[in-house]
């Protein structure tokens, strides 16, 4: 099982798919182990995207992101990174497939909806930026024997 990071950006929270974007990432087998609703700090969006410091879109990004409140989700399930990612689509909504997140309801690549790790060593480091390992919540679920073979 891989753990991974997932957020409603603030677009997504403003537009009030918080819920349906939710329920398919659950739809799709994942479990939630944190889901919070956060005002992301400029130091908590310096952290995530340290990546992309120095490029022209940096700046704009932060303050994108520290412009209303985010829903972080720490999910969990087989090949997490992949399955998010798939059901994200690509980062471009133009470009995103129909029946993904981005391709149903993003119309730009500023305004995305949603941010999911790129690996299972980003996801690490990217859920330890908002998680501490107490609150990520272990539990069972029945049908998970109906997902996973």
């Amino acid at each position: 099982m891989q753990k991974t990071l997932v957020i409603i950006k603030p677009d997504a929270v403003q537009r009030g798919l918080t819920g349906r974007i939710v329920s398919r990432l659950e739809d799709r087998g994942l479990r939630i182990l944190a889901l919070r609703l956060v005002q992301m700090t400029q130091n908590m969006a310096q952290a995530l995207y340290a990546v992309h410091a120095g490029k022209g879109f940096y700046s704009g990004l932060l303050a994108y992101m520290t412009s209303s409140p985010v829903v972080l989700m720490a999910v969990e399930g087989r090949r997490a990174v992949d399955v998010v990612r798939k059901t994200m689509g690509s980062t471009d909504p133009l470009e995103a497939a129909p029946g993904s997140i981005r391709g149903d309801w993003g119309m730009e690549i500023g305004r995305n909806l949603i941010h999911g790790s790129d690996s299972q060593e980003n996801a690490a480091r990217e859920i330890e930026i908002f998680f501490d390992e107490k609150d990520l919540l272990r539990y069972d679920r029945d049908v998970e024997r109906w997902v996973f073979e």
